[in-house]
């Protein structure tokens, strides 16, 4: 066995590999269509629409009962 077989590889090399890797992986990921991205885009803006525009009332309903309450 000799010294080199006990040697961590080069920093260079590990980041060449490491974007091989990247890379490899980044080739199997099933990527969305154009009009699949824009329907989730919308759903996503909804609901959160949706959620700030509750919360909002909720904090509004709430303030009201603390003002009547206090």
């Amino acid at each position: 066995m000799s010294s080199r077989d006990n040697e961590k590889p080069k920093y260079t090399d590990r980041v060449k590999n490491y974007i091989k890797g990247v890379r490899s992986e980044l080739k199997k990921v099933n990527w969305p269509s154009r009009k699949e991205l824009t329907n989730y885009t919308i759903v996503v803006l909804t609901t959160t629409l949706a959620l700030t525009v509750i919360i909002w009332g909720l904090d509004f309903i709430f303030k009201g009962l603390l003002t009547v309450i206090v």
